[in-house]
């Protein structure tokens, strides 16, 4: 067995390849995404993907949960882009089955936070609705920290990577903004705070969207609720309840020494007012309030 191991990667490698030429070579007769889960990193987007996968009228990526088109492959271009989606012909099929007309969709977390993914969005994909996950933020940064040592992204400690964030951010975004093909590093590695101030990426693409064209969803609600939640989010997608999916978190990951207590002090404390406009944003208070 152990001796496959080594061909079993590039012949799954150059299947992928060819499922992507082809994809390709038939993107004018593709679906584009009705819908988009945005972000945020480390807030249940793998488990939300599970769930909507499951509804018989939601098609998805035929590879994989995230495209990543709009912050990391966007000089790839559309053919690119539309070539991961399921063909029309199939939509019709399933349509007629089903009774509904079928979606399409993909989950990328970085969208939301890359300072050009929602405008990319708003040109190239009019009338796409948007999914965003929330969790407390002092927690999500603290996950997200973990998560990139373990893919080897940080080597820093939680609470010297927070000393660092200001200064390894400095300048990036601008960068990115200047030069379109900037892939900052930092930007999508070393944001713990950055990312967890929800408001300022949801006000950013409710001006380009529309308030009524994105859906927030506070993951402990998700958790705590999941049947209410999940029917909320197929009234925003205008799709019926076909029976509900399987609720079980997916993507979790061992939670490393506990976090100490003078730094989440620190961290609520920087949090608070972009938790209250939040909750003005919202209409509600977040979960962790």
């Amino acid at each position: 067995m152990a001796d496959s191991l080594p061909i079993a990667r590039p012949l799954k490698d150059a299947a992928r390849r060819g499922v992507r030429t082809i994809g390709r070579l038939t993107h004018e007769a593709r679906m584009t995404p009705d819908f988009l889960i945005v972000g945020a990193q480390r807030c249940g987007t793998t488990s939300l993907f599970r769930y909507l996968r499951e509804h018989p009228a939601i098609l998805r990526d035929r590879l994989d949960k995230g495209v990543h088109y709009f912050d990391m492959h966007y000089d790839r271009g559309m053919a690119w882009y539309r070539g991961h989606f399921p063909l029309t012909a199939t939509a019709r099929m399933v349509q007629r089955r089903v009774g509904v007309r079928p979606q399409t969709f993909e989950a990328s977390p970085f969208y939301m936070f890359h300072p050009l993914g929602p405008e990319r969005i708003a040109r190239d994909l009019p009338g796409v609705r948007l999914i965003a996950m929330v969790r407390d933020p002092v927690e999500r940064a603290f996950s997200a920290h973990a998560q990139e040592v373990r893919r080897g992204f940080e080597t820093e400690p939680f609470e010297r990577a927070l000393e660092l964030e200001e200064a390894r951010l400095a300048g990036e975004v601008e960068k990115m903004l200047a030069d379109p093909h900037y892939l900052s590093f930092s930007v999508q590695h070393h944001a713990y705070r950055a990312r967890g101030r929800y408001v300022e990426q949801l006000e950013r693409m409710e001006r380009l969207f529309g308030r009524d064209r994105i859906h927030v969803i506070d993951s402990h609600e998700l958790s705590a609720n999941p049947e209410a939640v999940y029917d909320r989010l197929l009234e925003f997608l205008g799709l019926p309840n076909l029976g509900y999916p399987t609720f079980e978190r997916h993507n979790a990951a061992p939670r490393p020494a506990p976090m100490p207590e003078s730094v989440r002090r620190e961290l609520t404390e920087h949090f608070e007012p972009y938790d209250a406009r939040l909750a003005d944003w919202l209409g509600r208070e977040p979960s962790w309030r």
